[in-house]
């Protein structure tokens, strides 16, 4: 695989960002391959950072995503890896679309201007002209209140418990540890934990295992730091 070279291009968002990448190096864009999109996609962000570019969240999210992807391919019959490739997939196909549309738009202009005619006003009649047998509405009514008196009965009760636990997701977590990393690039690994919810704490563990798997980051001799391993 060719290294990639910048002039150095800026890209609206993450997206756009792969897009240019499956183009350049003739991907298909319907089997996408992660582990060379991955590796040009973090080689753009040392560039930015190379260049004292700030690095936004959404592009950090989006490497924490594809590195999910390509952490979850190494499990044998991963469904999850078909799912989450489908949605990036489809994220890629809409906004290539959008970007053909905009450029046949621009090329239709006239001196860098696109007439178009008002939108006609079009008078519809939203009188109701359904007409129900009285049993039916009778029916229909008796079911609401009878679903209002269930709704009301467990109203802040039943999901208490439910709804009090708060559920931190891993890639968020694996998004703060590389954001970190990115920062300081060896940091204490009881440096991760400070936290007193227990969601947050599993979740961090799970991130940076994760991401040692996936050998985006590693721990020292001693096993008191953790480092970013550059690619």
């Amino acid at each position: 695989m060719q290294k990639i070279n910048f002039k150095f291009e800026i890209f609206e968002g993450p997206l756009d960002l792969l897009l240019h990448l499956i183009r350049k190096n003739k991907l298909n864009i319907y089997d996408i391959e992660i582990s060379k999109l991955l590796d040009q996609y973090l080689e753009y962000i040392n560039e930015m950072k190379n260049q004292d570019l700030e690095v936004s969240s959404e592009f950090l999210e989006m490497a924490a995503k594809l590195i999910y992807i390509k952490t979850a391919s190494l499990l044998p019959k991963s469904e999850e890896k078909e799912v989450l490739k489908e949605e990036l997939t489809g994220r890629l196909l809409e906004l290539e679309l959008i970007k053909t549309i905009s450029v046949n738009l621009s090329e239709r202009s006239l001196y860098g201007k696109i007439f178009s005619r008002k939108p006609l006003k079009i008078d519809v009649d939203k009188t109701y002209s359904g007409v129900h047998n009285k049993n039916e509405l009778l029916s229909a009514y008796l079911n609401v209140v009878d679903r209002n008196k269930s709704t009301n009965a467990n109203s802040g009760t039943v999901f208490t418990d439910i709804v009090e636990k708060r559920i931190v997701s891993i890639t968020s977590r694996v998004v703060y540890v590389l954001r970190k990393l990115y920062k300081d690039e060896k940091i204490s690994y009881c440096d991760f934990f400070n936290y007193e919810n227990k969601s947050e704490r599993i979740a961090t563990f799970l991130a940076i295992l994760e991401l040692v798997k996936s050998k985006r980051i590693y721990f020292t001799s001693d096993n008191k730091f953790v480092c970013f391993k550059k690619s």
